[in-house]
């Protein structure tokens, strides 16, 4: 999946993870990365794209109601573990309900902390994507 490396790649590729194992299984013509800007929407947010700093899970299937109302709520989730610096584009309008990017800039201390955050979870056995939770 090509994105811009280092803080963005973490985090992205981390919403990619539990996409994959929490909302649906992402096969890997259903991902997709960095595109040229010729082609893209420069007013809408697929434009992120050009830059690296956004993914699209099942690209084209995007438009609102392409997610049930259980994976809404794991996608709700995966954000508030990316603490506000990944915007999802169901949120948007038009809805792009397949596009994930990041909403800060690149100096934005937050995206330092998140991506961290989940190299911690990463480094640690059972924490990070793809666990299940024991309550």
């Amino acid at each position: 999946m090509p994105v811009w490396i280092g803080d963005v790649e973490t985090v992205l590729l981390h919403v990619v993870r539990r996409f994959h194992y929490e909302v649906e299984e992402i096969a890997k013509v259903d991902l997709a990365g960095w595109r040229p800007l010729k082609g893209l929407r420069r007013d809408l947010a697929e434009s992120n794209l050009a830059s690296g700093s956004a993914v699209q899970i099942r690209p084209g299937a995007g438009a609102k109601g392409s997610l049930f109302p259980l994976q809404v709520a794991t996608v709700r989730d995966i954000l508030a573990d990316c603490q506000g610096v990944v915007r999802w584009g169901g949120d948007d309008k038009p809805a792009d309900e397949s596009l994930f990017y990041i909403s800060v800039g690149p100096q934005d201390g937050r995206l330092t902390k998140v991506a961290a955050t989940i190299r911690g979870w990463d480094a640690t056995p059972g924490e990070g994507a793809g666990v299940i939770a024991v309550r």
